[in-house]
């Protein structure tokens, strides 16, 4: 694992070699309890199976990268897509990358899309949210009685230095009154790169309305419905999900 420092904090990154010079680089933006381990075996058969460089890191607070210094605000996805991402990309010097984002990974690709429309090749997104649905916070809330009475703050300790930091700080902020009007469905339509948005029909948070509504705003979307998949596609439908990013990327290649 390695570290780079981003505005005087060390974050982890972990990079997986490309086999093909003339296909983007691949940054993974994990969900909201997720980090570079989180991911587990999908970054290295995502970079095999495309021949795509990949990028691999964890936000501050996750992961083996700076803890958070502040609590979290409603506004803290747009400051991931306008602040830390755009620092750590410039850091590492990839341009144009290909951004896959999965659950608030996505939330942050798409707000980034959205502000650069030209500094993003495509970005891929895993059971994004555009905006709070009930369904969303009656599965945080269940999440939320099963980490205070299971073993998952011990299985979550594998990922974080600080779990239940970790779980605290989406638990917490995405069932906060100031969050219940987040919503960047305004901002869908100001994205002008290509989108492969993908979700499963068994999603735990969302309904299918969350990847629909940006198949309605912005102009070239792709979408995937997966049967017998839930709120994480790459864990449940592996083989799918990577033959359609594959397929997306070959697509990029060829425009």
């Amino acid at each position: 694992m390695a570290f780079v420092d981003i505005d005087g904090q060390p974050i982890e990154y972990q990079f997986l070699s490309a086999a093909r010079r003339d296909r983007p680089t691949l940054v993974l933006l994990h969900e909201g309890l997720g980090s570079v381990a989180f991911w587990r075996e999908f970054p290295a058969r995502l970079a095999q199976a495309s021949g795509c460089r990949t990028l691999c890191w964890s936000r501050r607070g996750y992961g083996d990268s700076a803890p958070l210094t502040a609590p979290r605000t409603a506004c803290y996805l747009h400051e991931e897509a306008s602040q830390q991402l755009p620092s750590l990309l410039t850091a590492l010097a990839i341009e144009r990358p290909l951004l896959i984002g999965h659950s608030d990974g996505g939330s942050i690709a798409l707000l980034y899309a959205a502000a650069w429309p030209d500094r993003a090749a495509g970005i891929v997104v895993l059971a994004p949210h555009e905006f709070v649905e009930e369904k969303a916070l009656l599965g945080i809330r269940l999440a939320g009685e099963t980490y205070a009475n299971s073993d998952w703050p011990r299985k979550l300790g594998r990922y974080h230095r600080d779990p239940d930091a970790v779980f605290r700080a989406w638990h917490d902020t995405w069932l906060s009154p100031e969050f219940r009007s987040w919503d960047i469905t305004g901002c869908l339509s100001k994205i002008t790169c290509p989108i492969l948005a993908i979700q499963g029909e068994d999603d735990e948070y969302a309904t299918m309305r969350q990847i629909e509504c940006i198949a309605e705003a912005a102009p070239d979307v792709d979408l995937l419905k997966l049967a017998d998949c839930r709120h994480s596609p790459h864990r449940d439908q592996p083989q799918a999900v990577i033959e359609a990013i594959v397929g997306f990327v070959d697509r990029l290649a060829v425009g």
